[in-house]
């Protein structure tokens, strides 16, 4: 017997997944196939957008249309990927998504995967809460691969279950414009559920999932995250899952009905300018060449715990108790392969603030 688990919006979704398997199902000797994007934004992927098929080396056939990441595949330079790192550390099977066919590619490829298959439950899972916007609130930033993935979901022949974990976790809808949208509560995610994803969480660069796994262990406050430094509250709401009804949120969110039936990953795009004003890959193309142009300095340790303790200084001015190791690289100006630097020589220092896997800055 096997499970799917669609890993809505790619990157920390598919960490994510992997622990709601172990949860929800025991995971044991079968763990779940995880559908998922190579979609890591531009701290681990420079290229923007995601990556299909043809931008890896060493992918295992599966279905016509459905390759699987396997712990020896390869990105092909400039391109990178966390999924060949997660296929070495967890028991599961990393199922490529790959949107260059629009959501009717996606649909495709899920038909395949349920007929090869034929398995006995499949979710849809997103971290966040996001899937389940309309398309045109302020703070939304990244719906194309949630609609992508919940437009497919709702056009295949078996029953799918929309699940949420940690509402308001993402940074964009807020957990209290989510309260009635999201439906039940099916599982509060504890301390326990986190050991099987531990390992990842040391080296992944999901914020989302990263302050899903911090609740789960008790961690309490205001998280500043990427970019703008978005403020996410730490609440006893953020280690929650709840299961959302599928057609409510097709009905709700304009941008997934719009390219129910789109062909290419740029006509989805397109509709995703008309539908919500903007397109996220535009914005990743945007700061991609921003990035080109920008100073970014070394990791030298003096130097990056001056500028921490001024950095700190100001997030506690504006509330903030927690923070994550993506932001503090970006609030650094640092290159983003020294996430990985800066999180050691921060950790071999002050132990005692590993609010694990977050930062508390005071």
């Amino acid at each position: 017997m096997t499970r799917l688990i669609v890993a809505a919006g790619g990157g920390g979704d598919a960490v994510a997944a992997a622990m709601l398997d172990a949860a929800l199902y025991g995971g044991g000797d079968s763990p779940a196939v995880i559908l998922t994007y190579a979609w890591d934004r531009l701290l681990i992927d420079p290229v923007p957008g995601p990556r299909g098929p043809a931008n890896f080396t060493g992918l295992g056939p599966y279905t016509r249309s459905v390759w699987t990441v396997p712990a020896d595949a390869k990105p092909i330079a400039p391109a990178g990927s966390t999924l060949p790192r997660l296929a070495a550390e967890l028991p599961h099977t990393f199922a490529l998504i790959d949107p260059t066919h629009g959501a009717e590619g996606i649909t495709r490829q899920l038909e395949e995967l349920i007929e090869n298959l034929a398995p006995e439950s499949i979710d849809l899972l997103d971290v966040g809460g996001d899937i389940l916007a309309k398309g045109d609130e302020p703070t939304l930033r990244s719906p194309l691969g949630d609609a992508l993935t919940l437009a497919a979901c709702c056009q295949v022949d078996a029953p799918v279950r929309l699940l949420i974990a940690g509402p308001g976790l993402d940074g964009e809808l807020p957990a209290e414009l989510l309260a009635d949208r999201m439906g039940t509560t099916a599982l509060t995610l504890t301390a326990e559920h986190v050991e099987p994803i531990s390992s990842v969480l040391e080296w992944h660069p999901s914020e989302a999932t990263a302050m899903l796994a911090a609740t789960a262990r008790g961690v309490r406050g205001l998280c500043e995250v990427r970019d703008a430094g978005l403020p996410v509250p730490l609440t006893d709401e953020g280690p929650t899952v709840h299961e959302a009804d599928l057609d409510d949120a097709l009905n709700r969110n304009e941008l997934a009905r719009a390219i129910l039936a789109t062909e290419t990953l740029a006509e989805a795009e397109q509709y995703s300018r008309e539908v919500c004003g903007y397109s996220e890959i535009d914005y990743e193309r945007n700061k991609a060449a921003w990035l080109k142009d920008q100073s970014l300095t070394d990791l030298e340790p003096e130097s990056a715990l001056s500028k921490l303790m001024q950095f700190e200084a100001e997030a506690q001015s504006r509330g903030v108790t927690h923070t994550t190791f993506r932001r503090l690289t970006e609030a650094l100006h640092l290159k983003g392969s020294q996430r990985d630097g800066l999180r050691q020589l921060l950790l071999n220092r002050q132990p005692e603030r590993y609010s694990a896997p977050l930062w508390a800055v005071s």
